[in-house]
C-alpha cells in the first residue's frame, strides 16, 4: 500500500473532525486517494454514534413484517366474511402498509390508519383506550386519532414499534380481534 500524501492526510483529517462534529445529524463527503484513509471517516462516525448520549436508536417493523401482519389481518377478517380495510403504521405513526379488502366502505381505510395511529400512539388496544373517555373526553380532539375499538399495538420488549388498525366490521370488538390476528402473525 502506499503512503498517503500529506495533503490526502490534511483532507481526510478535516473530514474525520467534521464526520465528529456532525455525528448523526447531517452528510458529509471526503474525497481522499487512499482507500485506508477514506474508510477512517466512516469507522469514526459508527464509534462516534455509539456513545453520543444525545442520539437514541429505536426498533422499527421491516415493509416484510407489516405486509405480513396485514395480510394475516385481513385474512382473518375474510375467514369470518368481513369486509375491511387494514393499516400497519411505524412507531412515529407512518403508515407502512394499507390493505383495503374488497368490498370495504369508503370510510374503513382512513378509520384503519387512525386506529392504528392511536394504538401506537398510546401502546394500548383502541378498545381500553375508547374507556379513557369518560375520565378525558378531550382526548378524542387529538388530530388523527380514532378512539374506537379496533387497533392494537406491536410491541418488542415491551416497547411500542408499530400499530395495527382495522375498521369496517359490524363491530370494534371484531375489528380489534382481527388487529390482533395480525400481530399474533409476527410471532411466528
Amino acid at each position: 500500500m502506499k503512503k498517503a500524501s500529506s495533503r490526502t492526510r490534511a483532507v481526510a483529517g478535516g473530514a474525520l473532525a467534521a464526520a465528529i462534529a456532525l455525528g448523526a445529524f447531517g452528510a458529509y463527503s471526503a474525497s481522499a486517494t487512499d482507500e485506508e484513509t477514506a474508510a477512517a471517516p466512516a469507522a469514526a462516525v459508527a464509534k462516534a454514534d455509539a456513545k453520543n448520549k444525545n442520539t437514541t436508536r429505536s426498533t422499527h417493523l421491516t415493509i416484510a413484517a407489516a405486509t405480513k401482519a396485514a395480510q394475516a389481518t385481513l385474512d382473518a377478517a375474510e375467514k369470518e366474511n368481513q369486509r375491511v380495510s387494514v393499516a400497519v403504521v411505524d412507531r412515529n405513526g407512518n403508515t407502512l402498509v394499507t390493505l383495503r379488502g374488497d368490498g370495504a366502505g369508503p370510510q374503513s381505510y382512513e378509520s384503519a390508519v387512525k386506529k392504528a395511529y392511536t394504538a401506537v400512539s398510546w401502546n394500548a388496544p383502541t378498545s381500553e383506550l375508547a374507556k379513557r373517555l369518560t375520565n378525558a373526553p378531550t382526548l378524542k380532539d387529538i388530530p388523527g386519532t380514532l378512539f374506537l375499538g379496533g387497533g392494537a399495538p406491536v410491541t418488542a420488549k415491551g416497547a411500542p414499534i408499530a400499530g395495527i388498525g382495522v375498521a369496517g366490521a359490524p363491530s370494534g370488538d371484531l375489528d380489534e380481534k382481527f388487529a390482533q390476528a395480525g400481530v399474533a402473525s409476527l410471532g411466528k
